[in-house]
């Protein structure tokens, strides 16, 4: 080792020598910068406590139970949003994990060298483009296009005595809570696969080569190997998923059919928290109308926060 590298640490140790004036600076910002994410997020928690409490005085327990949402009558309820918004985001996450784990799975394993570079690009592009894009291209592509080739098929030949009719019905205009999840879906793809695609990368070469020496099959390095090594980053990154998809606005509202009423079948109309704040707040006449939305922020603040709680449990069971 040369007598510059061993002399480095001294230099440091001269300049930031330990209980000096600029020691305690830099302890204090780092402490400072720390904690201001946790003030934030306690003002934010204050000010929809405040600002919802009225709705919940008035309603009680009711207001999560009823799925009335009546601003001629003042009367709100926000089951019918908060169901919407868990059926759309778990159902999104049904649909993007597995489509997320085999892209990643692709481009680490078997995809040429020469071309996983650039498709990893432009999966990371996808992930840049504006919600409100997806939303248009939902209500003017995808919705006509699922109402004609979808909905209109299964409502001709399914029985609507059956389970599947029950699943599917609904009014065939391709607004509903399963176009919506796919909207969320594919919104939430190429950010789970780009994060899992690193997280795959960090596993040793070595590590999966011993596994093929051993003559194993693709199939059984990727489940006994890649993802057992890489478990604890994988649950957070599918909780960061749905957590986005939980919170997501523009797109949602443009294909949802923002009813306030409870779905009954994947191809009815619905609503989830965030599309209902958008949609009304701007509307919102009276106080007792704005203490409801404010509420249902407060709501799904409170879900998201729940599920980050269930992802450190996960991680901790696992570790």
């Amino acid at each position: 080792m040369s007598d510059s590298a061993l002399s480095q640490p001294s230099r440091l140790n001269r300049l930031f020598p330990s209980g000096s004036f600029g020691e305690m600076i830099f302890r204090s910002l780092c402490f400072s910068a720390a904690t201001l994410t946790l003030v934030a997020m306690a003002g934010i928690i204050v000010a929809l406590a405040i600002g919802g409490w009225p709705a919940f005085r008035a309603f009680g327990f009711n207001f999560f139970l009823s799925s009335e949402w009546n601003p001629v009558s003042e009367v709100y309820g926000a089951a019918g949003p908060i169901i919407g918004t868990l059926i759309t985001a778990f159902l999104a996450l049904l649909l993007a994990l597995p489509l997320a784990i085999g892209i990643s799975v692709f481009l680490v394993e078997f995809c040429p060298r020469i071309l996983a570079r650039p498709i990893a690009v432009a999966v990371e592009l996808l992930a840049g483009i504006p919600s409100i894009v997806y939303g248009m291209w939902g209500l003017f592509v995808l919705a006509p296009w699922f109402a004609h080739y979808i909905q209109f098929p299964l409502l001709i030949h399914v029985s609507p005595d059956s389970w599947l009719g029950r699943v599917v019905a609904g009014v065939p205009n391709g607004a509903n809570i399963l176009t919506a999840s796919l909207i969320l879906a594919i919104m939430i793809l190429p950010y789970m696969a780009s994060v899992f695609r690193e997280l795959f990368l960090t596993v040793p070469a070595q590590v999966r080569e011993a596994a093929y020496g051993l003559g194993a099959t693709p199939f059984e390095v990727v489940c006994s190997v890649i993802i057992p090594y890489v478990k604890r980053g994988l649950i957070g990154v599918i909780m960061l998923g749905l957590g986005r998809a939980l919170g997501e606005t523009m797109a949602v509202t443009f294909i949802i059919g923002n009813t306030h009423s409870l779905p009954h079948s994947l191809f009815d109309s619905g609503s989830t928290i965030a599309s209902t704040i958008a949609n009304e707040f701007t509307e919102a006449t009276s106080e007792m109308h704005s203490a409801a939305l404010t509420a249902l922020g407060l709501v799904l603040f409170m879900i998201t926060f729940m599920v980050l709680i269930m992802a450190r449990l996960l991680i901790g069971k696992r570790s």
